[in-house]
């Protein structure tokens, strides 16, 4: 099997136990998500959507949301960028993709509209200028899977799904890219036959970084030295994350979507990162197998990639936002 349809077949045939494990792990946490028209706003408007939809067969992994209300988008076909007004749902995509075998994943974007792109199975990195939709750079790092990414002052930090390292992208202090440097894992970190490391974040007080292990001990959030590479297990008080994809911080407020159950679990982290209390576990019916989350006001908005379909030109695909805890 290609490597690229070794991958997704790794996320559409996640094990039955392995999300049953989960959620039992936290433990009657779970809840439904509120309607995002409940209660104060801090952003989105009242008449503003909480589901809409993406293109027919896009196949959605990756989110990103900046300073302006607009949600962008990767596609695991062909590498393109669609933008979405969250006031209306409605979008176009504003940046032609490489091609088959060449997708976009993990999306982060800057405050100087540049958005940081996970290449995959094509091995690369690029940076793409939503103005123009133009890529910019495209970096060949020889990669696996380059998965997903993180933006730290001075760097852009890329995870590899099939082999234990990361990559940093240097940036100055303009935001621009420069060169790529590689950075084993070692420590505690296990890498496990197949996919592995997944979502990527900052610790609280930005003196590390955080990567989802699915392998490790049933699945587990590791902390990362970005100096050395040296992984050490946080400790989660006995929660598992075997399904961790996507990562989103908040304050001391971590966000892990637990793609193939549906879910998201929520935790509290000290300021260093080095421990987590479960909060909750959020839950909507909506959700389809979601991926990533990004944050505009009180809301998360997730894409739902739908990994438990065979997809087609045709398969439907679309967005949907919840409250944050």
């Amino acid at each position: 099997m290609a490597l690229a349809d070794r991958s997704f077949a790794r996320r559409r045939l996640l094990t039955t136990a392995a999300a049953l494990g989960g959620a039992a792990l936290l433990g009657g946490t779970a809840h439904a998500a509120e309607s995002p028209e409940k209660g104060p706003r801090k952003g989105p408007r009242k008449n503003w959507p909480d589901r809409f939809p993406l293109p027919n067969g896009f196949q959605p992994e990756g989110i990103a949301i900046g300073s302006a209300p607009f949600a962008y988008f990767g596609s695991l076909a062909n590498g393109d960028i669609y933008r979405a007004s969250l006031a209306t749902g409605r979008g176009s995509v504003i940046s032609k993709g490489p091609g088959a075998g060449h997708p976009s994943v993990g999306l982060k974007i800057d405050r100087h509209g540049r958005l940081f792109v996970s290449g995959g199975a094509g091995g690369d990195l690029r940076t793409v200028d939503v103005r123009t939709g133009e890529i910019e750079k495209s970096y060949a790092v020889g990669g696996t899977f380059v998965n997903d990414v993180i933006l730290t002052p001075g760097a852009a930090w890329f995870t590899d799904s099939f082999v234990p390292q990361l990559y940093r992208l240097a940036l100055d202090r303009h935001g621009r890219p420069g060169a790529v440097r590689t950075v084993p894992l070692g420590g505690d970190w296990q890498q496990g036959t197949d996919f592995t490391a997944n979502g990527i974040e900052r610790t609280p007080d930005g003196s590390a970084l955080l990567v989802v292990n699915a392998f490790a001990d049933g699945g587990t959030l590791m902390r990362v030295d970005g100096r050395t590479g040296t992984a050490a297990a946080v400790d989660l008080g006995g929660a598992k994350i075997p399904n961790g994809d996507g990562l989103l911080l908040l304050g001391r407020t971590l966000y892990v979507v637990q793609q193939q159950q549906n879910a998201i679990d929520v935790f509290r982290l000290n300021s260093t990162g080095t421990k987590g209390t479960v909060i909750t576990r959020i839950t909507d019916p909506r959700f389809r197998i979601p991926t990533t989350a990004a944050a505009w006001g009180d809301r998360l908005y997730l894409p739902n990639a739908r990994f438990d379909v065979e997809p087609t030109p045709d398969t439907e695909y679309d967005t949907v936002a919840v409250r944050q805890v």
